[in-house]
């Protein structure tokens, strides 16, 4: 469970700094790209990590900007806004 007290932009801003110029492609290879980071930049644990980054897409950081059930889109990119986009 991610702790309500976290700053989800400074958050967004620690995991595109932590990227650096990688851009996250693909629903579920982009969602471990940025797992990944978020676990050897931040030091969180691998659930933890992940929770954060589904909490970070359900709120509007993190946006697929395909369709993750159409196989032609598998390579769509993510994109990544410290300002929730919905």
């Amino acid at each position: 469970m991610i702790p309500e007290g976290l700053d989800l932009e400074q958050i967004t801003k620690q995991v595109i700094a932590i990227l650096g110029p990688v851009e996250p492609k693909g629903y579920l290879r982009g969602k471990a790209q940025m797992r990944d980071a978020v676990v050897q930049g931040m030091g969180f644990s691998q659930l933890e990590a992940e929770e954060l980054i589904d909490t970070l897409e359900l709120r509007g950081y993190l946006k697929f900007l395909g369709d993750p059930s159409e196989r032609s889109e598998a390579d769509s990119r993510w994109e990544i806004s410290p300002r929730p986009k919905f």
